[in-house]
């Protein structure tokens, strides 16, 4: 991009984070700038490094799970499916129907609920101080089922080895139903006081282009590479759980801009409804735990196994040397992945632009730095 008011500027080295609100988390990036041109990005990572994987190693199985919602917080129960479905795999375990039906409407909320924090904090990147809190007006009512469920709204904890920690309280059930009414209107709400605005498109429109050979070169998944022209999801392409049996699309957008990785969650909102109301209709009754023993030794033996976080894919690769604490745990971060294209989407653009783009990216630094 050519900016006449940058000749002749010398370059200028910028800290950004890892306090600044743009940032998401404890992200941190040095930022070239040529005026207000953005001529190369460096980005810093670890500054909440906990060493989750090396903590696996020293819990048991089950005393694991609760350490998983400290990835990406704001969609807990994907951490907690992708892990005890990892380990589920390892054992050889058939986990119980009911069990499996809730496990998908408690993964669909969180994605939905995930989406909402996205388009709330990508207005408010942008300054869109009206848009930001319609989003996280309607997101309570997902974490008062999530409480309902757990006893938990953010850190929620209820999928276990096996299976579901509790049934859902009478409550629940009337709740949901009422949600899943009222969010497609709530959902054109959105769309129309951020997506229609003219100020957010000029912002967003054909800035921060990601080409679809790049996403693929670089491994980003998630609504990143769908707005990138790829139409890869982890549920069609590697079915788990039960994802076979529903009857969903998988978005896909031919932009590769800001705008259009904001407008692929909008599509996937409405997909998740179509799920829930799908699981809701056809859930059965029956047990909500398998038969798992009381110490859990799974055998000898390595397992890879895949989810599709709302961020994107994350995968779980687990060595077990057949005692009750895993030998090794690597946790593939979506965020963390996606983060590659930073310098593809931000060098050439102004600085302002470069928030709106890496607010599109949704990193939650929790993943990113584990």
């Amino acid at each position: 991009m050519t900016d006449l008011y940058n000749e002749g500027t010398e370059e200028l080295l910028l800290n950004m984070g890892p306090q600044h609100p743009s940032m998401h988390g404890v992200f941190r990036m040095v930022v070239r700038l040529q005026g207000e041109t953005v001529t190369g990005i460096e980005p810093k990572i670890g500054y909440l490094h906990r060493g989750l994987e090396k903590i696996a190693e020293s819990r048991t199985y089950p005393q694991f799970i609760p350490y998983t919602d400290r990835l990406d917080y704001l969609a807990s129960p994907h951490n907690n499916l992708a892990y005890v479905q990892t380990v589920e795999k390892l054992m050889g375990l058939e986990i119980p129907e009911r069990a499996e039906y809730l496990r998908i409407i408690l993964a669909e909320l969180a994605r939905f609920a995930s989406h909402q924090v996205f388009i709330a904090s990508a207005a408010l990147d942008m300054a869109g101080w009206t848009a930001w809190g319609y989003p996280f007006r309607d997101r309570e009512r997902i974490l008062d089922l999530f409480e309902m469920m757990s006893g938990s709204r953010l850190t929620v904890n209820c999928m276990r080895i096996g299976g579901v920690s509790a049934e859902p309280p009478a409550e629940f059930w009337p709740a949901l139903e009422s949600f899943l009414d009222d969010m497609p209107e709530k959902l054109e709400e959105y769309f129309n006081i951020y997506m229609g605005n003219e100020i957010a498109q000029a912002r967003m429109k054909k800035v921060g282009i990601l080409s679809k050979e790049v996403a693929e070169n670089l491994c980003i998944t998630g609504p990143a590479l769908r707005a990138s022209g790829v139409q890869y999801d982890v549920r069609k392409a590697e079915p788990y759980g039960i994802y076979d049996r529903f009857d969903f699309e998988v978005p896909v957008l031919y932009g590769c801009d800001t705008y259009d990785r904001n407008l692929i969650r909008f599509m996937e909102m409405n997909e998740s409804l179509k799920i829930i109301r799908q699981a809701v209709r056809d859930i059965p009754e029956g047990p909500i735990m398998a038969k798992v023993p009381k110490i859990i030794k799974p055998p000898a033996g390595e397992v890879y196994h895949r989810v599709e976080n709302p961020k994107g894919e994350l995968g779980f690769y687990i060595v077990s040397n057949g005692t009750p604490k895993p030998e090794r745990v690597k946790i593939r971060a979506g965020a963390f992945v996606n983060l590659q294209c930073l310098n593809e989407i931000g060098v050439g653009t102004y600085i302002q632009d470069l928030i709106a783009s890496f607010a599109s990216l949704d990193a939650v630094l929790g993943e990113v730095d584990k």
